[in-house]
């Protein structure tokens, strides 16, 4: 006679299969909405999204090289921006946890030759949480013309914003600076005499088995690495030529979707850092709009109704041809990775959806962004009848007016000497998104190109109300203030 099932062995079948039902359900669900972002030209990369640790999700979207027709999988390398600057800020508080630096101290410390007027007053910390007042060297005028291009060793470069006047008081407020985190590579090299790279290898990547992961060189063959691309419309074009040596710590890694899952497993672990460590990692130190900052990483608060807050890591990264995101809930080691290599788009919009399915919660659908139409109009008929097809699709339920495009597009017709037309172009972002201040700085520099400096100046002039922390407007407006009264 055949033994029966038991009836708690039977629940538990029917619990597993449940779950299993449910995930399934929910990696279709965020198939059919990438596949739709790509089918509207805002998502080509690769995305892994991980519920309660366990990966339900991983593939691939549209072309790692245009060129060949070779398409994304998901252990295709992307760099990866910014997301870099959480694995530096993870090699410093092992270093403090060895008892080779102190975070407390000031930066002359570890860099005798740091101009001290500015480093004895600059900590660690302050470079960790964007609090040092160094000023951001990606911000600084021609960078992208006059230095992108060139090699520089650390130490060159470190001397090319070192002796700027400080924006603030360090420690005064948040200023997100890819300056401070280049110094922090800077730091680990002398701290350990080693290289930056070799430090990120021997201390991660190596012991995480991250084995698609690494700093990256343009001039090295990298097996499965995605070329970078920008879009110029709704053209597709070569992103332009960045050395490595710039971005360095601040943003010069490239990783898949899969190692980055190894990296956030370990983060659940004391692999790498003691308990006490890597809680430091994610403590909230200081306000960044939204946002608190803490080491490397984001933290902000996602409602989940009736059942409470949920505390949100993440970090978004943009380099030239690639954006970036990660986003955990480590609460229930929810994972979502995104990396595109089309340049600037909507990941933080497919973030916040995948989030939502995650959790059962009814999300926007995504939608034509009206920018790239309206850049064709604009570019082949003017200002006038690109403003007319505005009027005429903004109430399209078809589109979606996206202010990261809007203004991707107010600039390309700004740098092409289409002055009017980028004016027209800024202000539907002015009207669309009235509280954001980025939107009215673009606006200012747009009639401040045009001639019109009392436009500029009004819009400046809100751009730093609405966005306190906007010193590159501060700036503007002093120089434009200082050449009306001479």
């Amino acid at each position: 006679m055949k033994k029966s099932i038991k009836p708690i062995a039977l629940c538990a079948l029917l619990f597993l299969f449940t779950i299993a039902t449910f995930a399934q359900n929910k990696s279709k669900e965020i198939e059919q909405l990438l596949s739709k972002y790509n089918e509207y030209g805002q998502f080509n990369g690769s995305a892994l999204v991980a519920e309660n640790g366990k990966v339900i999700f991983k593939k691939g979207f549209g072309s790692a090289n245009f060129e060949w027709n070779i398409p994304n999988q998901p252990d295709t390398k992307f760099r990866l921006g910014s997301i870099s600057k959480q694995f530096t800020a993870l090699l410093i508080v092992k270093l403090a946890e060895e008892g080779k630096l102190k975070l407390d101290v000031p930066i002359t410390t570890y860099l005798p030759d740091y101009p001290k007027e500015n480093g004895n007053k600059i900590t660690t910390h302050h470079l960790l949480t964007h609090t040092s007042g160094i000023p951001n060297y990606t911000s600084s005028p021609n960078f992208f013309k006059d230095k992108s291009r060139n090699p520089y060793t650390p130490e060159e470069f470190v001397k090319t914003f070192s002796s700027l006047p400080l924006e603030f008081t360090p420690g005064e407020k948040f200023n997100y600076s890819n300056s401070g985190y280049f110094l922090l590579g800077y730091i680990i090299e002398k701290v350990t005499g080693k290289t930056y790279e070799q430090n990120l290898q021997e201390v991660i990547f190596t012991p995480l088995k991250m084995q698609n992961s690494g700093y990256d060189h343009s001039d090295l063959i990298t097996k499965n690495r995605a070329a970078g691309y920008e879009k110029n419309g709704k053209e597709i074009v070569n992103a332009a030529y960045l050395d490595m040596s710039i971005p360095y710590a601040a943003g010069s890694l490239y990783s898949t979707v899969e190692d980055l899952y190894l990296w956030d497993q370990a983060l659940y672990t004391n692999k790498l850092l003691s308990e006490k460590s890597m809680e430091s990692l994610f403590k909230p130190y200081i306000s960044a709009g939204r946002a608190f900052y803490g080491y490397g990483w984001f933290v902000e608060d996602f409602d989940n109704g009736d059942k409470g807050k949920l505390k949100v890591v993440g970090h978004g990264g943009g380099i030239n041809g690639f954006n970036t995101i990660i986003s955990r809930i480590p609460a229930d080691k929810n994972l979502i990775v995104i990396l595109n290599n089309t340049g600037g788009t909507v990941l933080g919009e497919m973030n916040d959806a995948i989030r939502a399915i995650l959790y059962n919660k009814p999300f926007n659908q995504p939608k034509k962004s009206l920018a790239l139409d309206l850049l064709d109009v604009y570019v082949a008929k003017g200002a006038v009848a690109g403003t007319e097809m505005y009027k005429k699709l903004k109430n399209d339920p078809n589109y979606a007016i996206k202010e990261g495009d809007i203004n991707r597009v107010g600039y390309q017709l700004l740098q092409s000497g289409k002055k009017k037309e980028a004016i027209e172009v800024f202000k539907i972002n002015v009207e669309t998104f009235p509280k954001s201040g980025n939107v009215y700085d673009s606006l200012g520099e747009a009639y401040l190109a045009d001639g019109d400096k009392k436009l500029a100046i009004a819009n400046y002039s809100k751009s730093v109300e609405l966005d306190p922390s906007n010193e590159g407007g501060k700036k503007v407006l002093e120089e434009i203030t200082k050449q009306q009264t001479k």
